[in-house]
């Protein structure tokens, strides 16, 4: 036999936990395209190594380098697709992605 217990949740902790994620998600549509623009950036400055483009704005240092961007906008990608992969998941019923609602239920 299994008994399960539920307590209610508290309104306040139920406001933060509706703030942290609406600061996730905001958090997460900004990954993208700022790893876009890192991307962009390793491209400029590739084309500024074959002489394809104009000079490059950051002439030395650590992010002159275009595998520097191009590292940081696979990086920035991967958080956006695994805090939206975090987020959505935990949705529950209303918002999931599984068929039918879930495992629990039978399929017809």
């Amino acid at each position: 036999m299994l008994i399960r217990i539920r307590f209610r949740r508290s309104a306040a902790a139920l406001r933060g936990q509706t703030r942290a994620r609406q600061l996730a998600l905001a958090l997460g549509a900004l990954l993208s395209p700022a790893a876009v623009l890192a991307l962009a950036l390793a491209c400029w400055r590739l084309g500024a190594d074959l002489n394809l483009t104009g000079r490059f704005a950051i002439s030395d240092g650590l992010f002159s380098h275009w595998q520097v961007w191009l590292f940081v906008a696979g990086l920035l990608e991967a958080a956006a697709w695994a805090l939206n992969r975090r987020i959505h998941s935990s949705e529950g019923p209303a918002g999931s992605r599984r068929p039918y609602g879930g495992r629990d239920q039978a399929i017809p």
